[in-house]
């Protein structure tokens, strides 16, 4: 039985390994990128076209790819754009790609380039390129032949018919490089060469065709495009030029994809080079697909036949499928994404890279050749290693960069340093494992270009290879750039003004009135004054502020009014300094007034009173300037930078109108403006009226160890320190990758904190709250003595306005009085009181007849009503004139006041 059961699962162990064995393999799916640039008479790029046919072609062929799917990544870039060329490798390599294939032109493909080579990564190239920029980089690959090998092929065309005068034309600089052998060769084989060069950007060559005809020139040696040999075949026609006695070598390796056909019985000579061996069935086959592909596209201008494949087109071709040949040979690959701020690089890539070295030479036949020693004896350069390697490092004295270390001892070598840059270099050393000899540059110099675009300082010593490394505060420009190459800046900066610091001023006795500025102050004043204006005539338009002042006898006329203009003054000053008043509004529109007042002077004091310690406490500093416009605005104080230095190179070359105008001024002043270096300038700022112009990190530096020094305003400009190495230097990228490991680590920034850290300025350092004195708050009793004084002057202008007032009344009134006015009221004071005297003579009759009544003491019944009547009389009487009475004294004290001799009382008129 245990038997039986063994030999059963034997049984069912063996189906299900040959059931694994029999099923077919995941399809897998490879990527590559594409960077590609366009061109404005180009829909899309021929290397785009060829890119794209040739994954579909491989694709389609099942025995080369079994179970992979072959994709692409494309990315279009404008011409000459070496930064949108890195950014869009860094956005390919996160996808995940095997291979990167273009950019085309030398700046982008720097670019790109240097990116792969540090992630390693495969480049592979399809175009011409110097050999400083192609032969430099471990992983990079270029399919289109070397320049020598096509130099030595020209020169064996030319040795072979004999000639002994020639004419090359070349359309740009990279030609000269292209025909060095042809060029040297006069000597050897009794050759006149005359050179001459077409008009850059312009396709009109008949001009220098005209002068070569007039000259016999007949054998001329063409180094362009193919779409300026096809302009240049036309012009050449035009001119008269085709005959047999003319010979027109061609170095494009696409004359062949040309029309020819009208030249054809002209019976001129024309030569050139071609790659593809089109007689080869593969690569007949292949040129008839992509012949077909492109009649059925839409038809561009390029001055090829339709439907050619030209060699670029067939090299790109050879570049995929090499890359598909590599990747089937290649087991266990996995594809990673890659981060380009990360130093990380691709774990496969070495390996990947090694089968491209078994396969990579071109060949037009099936497209590969499997003769791969040349190409790794090619690639065995110092860039595998840097182990126990001596470079020579040139730096310039610059603290904290550089400086002497102090010892009691003679030191020697590279112990007679220290700095941020040493400790650098040791970093530096310690991950690439070379040792370093450093050295001073001999003239002092960062490095500028003269007027002949001559070099001096650290970046001629590295462009005569003087020294392998420039490891100091040494700034990545565009026109260093051009001459040198730098690794990934260390540090980051811009070009600040350092400058005096500026004295403290007292707040001052009146600083009080600071927290607000004088036009707020006008306008509090303005709106005290509009609100009490509103107050005083809304309080008398409303009949609710009305009021009586005799409330115990209702039935008076007379009313009153609180709100005077002066009580309405008073009432806004009151609210304003949080002071009541005894005035309060009582009808509704009026109290909206005050309610809306309170609440401005509640907004008021209160932003007063926040901003008032600030303004009673600090110390203003009042610097003269603030900014580099201050500077290019003013000539009383001289600014100037380090001659031959960054700073200078950059408002040398700025095309900003402030920059420029302030170069002008240093300039016009270069013996004073300019300096030798740092230090010295430094001096200048501490002694005269001076600013100097300088890189932001050297001002912190210098700032952190001298309190009466201070950077001015914000950063000019935006840049960074890099190490510069010679162009082409197999160094740069390696240096690199470390930077940018010593960066993560957080390394740098701890050297920084380690040398820029000063002791600080005290007075920075213990600031405590002072107590106020009288340069503070003096002002206030300023203004109190002020204000009492005021008081005084006011009390005895209101005392002589009263006496003068009082006496007026008692004295003739002056003669400005109208006249006619005083005649009046006269007339009208008699007539009054001569009413009032006949009332008072009648009153006086009764008065009498009463008493003689009472004398007689009649006991008649009669006499005592007509007592009683008569009595009744007089009080009717007396009640009917006591107005009477009363409007006549007041008259009379009107006309006393008017009346130059005053009026006849009215008793004795």
């Amino acid at each position: 039985m245990e038997e039986r059961k063994t030999l059963f699962f034997f049984f069912f162990f063996c189906l299900l390994v040959a059931t694994q064995l029999l099923r077919p393999s995941a399809a897998q799916v490879l990527r590559i990128g594409g960077i590609f640039e366009t061109r404005e008479s180009e829909l899309v790029s021929s290397d785009e076209l060829a890119f794209k046919f040739a994954v579909n072609n491989i694709n389609r062929n099942k025995t080369l790819m079994p179970n992979t799917t072959l994709t692409y990544d494309i990315q279009r870039i404008n011409l000459f754009d070496g930064f949108e060329a890195s950014r869009r490798v860094c956005d390919q390599l996160a996808l995940g790609v095997v291979a990167v294939f273009g950019p085309s032109h030398s700046s982008s493909v720097s670019a790109v380039q240097s990116i792969c080579n540090a992630l390693e990564v495969p480049h592979i190239q399809t175009r011409w390129k110097h050999p400083s920029v192609d032969n430099k980089d471990t992983f990079f690959i270029n399919l289109y032949p070397e320049y020598t090998a096509i130099a030595r092929a020209i020169l064996d065309v030319v040795t072979f018919f004999k000639w002994r005068k020639l004419t090359v034309v070349y359309e740009d600089s990279t030609g000269l490089m292209r025909m060095q052998e042809l060029i040297k060769a006069p000597a050897k084989l009794n050759l006149r060469i005359k050179i001459r060069q077409l008009t850059p950007g312009n396709q009109d060559a008949r001009p220098l065709l005209k002068e070569l005809k007039k000259d016999k020139e007949f054998f001329i040696l063409f180094d362009c495009s193919y779409r300026m040999a096809a302009e240049l075949l036309k012009q050449l026609s035009s001119m008269g030029m085709m005959t047999e006695y003319y010979h027109f070598f061609f170095t494009t390796l696409d004359l062949f994809a040309l029309d020819l056909e009208p030249y054809r019985y002209s019976g001129v000579n024309m030569t050139g080079f071609r790659l593809l061996n089109i007689d080869d069935p593969w690569v007949a086959s292949t040129m008839d697909k992509w012949a077909m592909e492109r009649l059925q596209g839409p038809k561009q201008e390029s001055g090829l036949m339709d439907g050619v494949m030209t060699t670029d087109a067939a090299l790109m071709y050879d570049a995929v499928f090499m890359v598909a040949v590599a990747s089937q040979r290649a087991t266990q690959m996995t594809v990673s994404s890659l981060q380009c701020h990360r130093h990380k690089p691709w774990r496969f890539g070495p390996r990947f890279m090694n089968l491209f070295k078994e396969i990579a030479v071109w060949n037009s036949y099936r497209g590969m050749n499997l003769t791969e020693k040349s190409i790794r004896d090619k690639n065995n350069n110092v860039t595998d290693s840097l182990a126990n390697r001596t470079l020579i490092v040139t730096t310039i004295l610059e603290n904290p960069y550089v400086m002497y270390k102090k010892s009691d001892k003679e030191l020697v070598g590279n112990d007679r340093f220290e700095g941020y840059c040493l400790d650098l270099l040791k970093e530096l050393s310690n991950i690439l494992g070379f040792t370093y000899e450093v050295r001073l540059v001999a003239d002092g110099k960062y490095g500028a270009q003269n007027d002949k675009g001559e070099w001096n300082g650290m970046v001629r010593e590295l462009i005569d290879h003087i020294a392998d490394l420039a490891v100091a505060p040494l700034t990545i420009t565009y026109v260093r750039e051009k001459s040198i190459d730098f690794s990934k800046p260390f540090m980051t900066l811009g070009i600040s003004i350092l400058y005096r610091k500026p004295n403290g001023t007292n707040p001052g006795v009146f600083s009080f009135l600071n927290p607000l500025s004088p036009d707020i102050w006008m306008y509090v004043l303005l709106a005290c004054t509009g609100v009490s204006c509103v107050l005083f005539v809304i309080a008398r338009f409303t009949p609710y502020e009305w009021y009586n002042p005799h409330p115990c006898n209702p039935s008076s006329t007379l009313i009153q009014n609180n709100f005077t203009l002066l009580n309405s003054f008073w009432f806004g000053v009151g609210a304003l300094m949080r002071q009541g008043s005894e005035l309060m509004p009582k009808a509704l529109s009026t109290r909206i007034v005050g309610g809306i007042w309170w609440f401005f002077t509640l907004i008021i004091i209160s932003s007063y009173t926040a901003n008032l310690a600030a303004f009673l406490t600090v110390e203003r500093m009042d610097a003269p300037i603030d900014s580099a416009d201050d500077l290019a605005k003013q000539t009383r104080i001289e600014y100037g930078a380090v001659r031959d230095g960054s700073t200078m190179t950059f408002f040398k070359k700025s095309k900003i109108s402030t920059y420029e105008k302030m170069w002008a001024f240093m300039s016009s002043r270069k013996n004073t403006a300019l300096v030798k270096n740092n230090k010295d300038g430094i001096t200048r700022v501490l002694t005269t009226d001076y600013a100097m112009l300088m890189e932001s990190t050297s001002i912190e530096y210098i700032s952190q160890r001298n309190c009466n020094l201070t950077q001015i305003g914000g950063l000019i400009d935006s840049k960074g320190y890099g190490v510069g190495t010679p162009i082409g230097s197999p160094y740069r990228d390696k240096v690199t990758i470390a930077i940018l490991q010593l960066q993560e680590e957080g390394k740098l920034h701890m050297m920084k904190e380690k040398w820029w850290r000063g002791n600080g300025c005290p007075e920075e350092d213990n600031k405590e709250a002072s107590a106020l004195g009288v340069e503070n708050i003096g002002g206030i009793f300023i203004v109190l003595a002020a204000g009492l004084v005021l008081s005084v002057f006011v009390a005895i202008g209101e005392f002589i306005y009263k006496a003068r007032r009082n006496a007026d009344i008692e004295e003739p009134v002056p003669p400005c009085v109208s006249l006619r006015e005083s005649v009046q009221v006269y007339k009208e004071h008699c007539r009054m009181a001569r009413e009032f005297h006949q009332v008072k003579h009648e009153m006086s009759l009764l008065e009498d007849r009463k008493h003689k009544l009472l004398a007689e003491l009649v006991a008649d019944e009669e006499v005592a009503v007509e007592i009683a009547r008569l009595e009744d009389e007089f009080r009717r009487l007396s009640e009917e004139n006591r107005d009477l009475v009363t409007v006549h004294e007041e008259r009379a004290q009107q006309l006393r006041g008017l009346c130059p001799t005053g009026p006849t009382r009215p008793d004795s008129s």
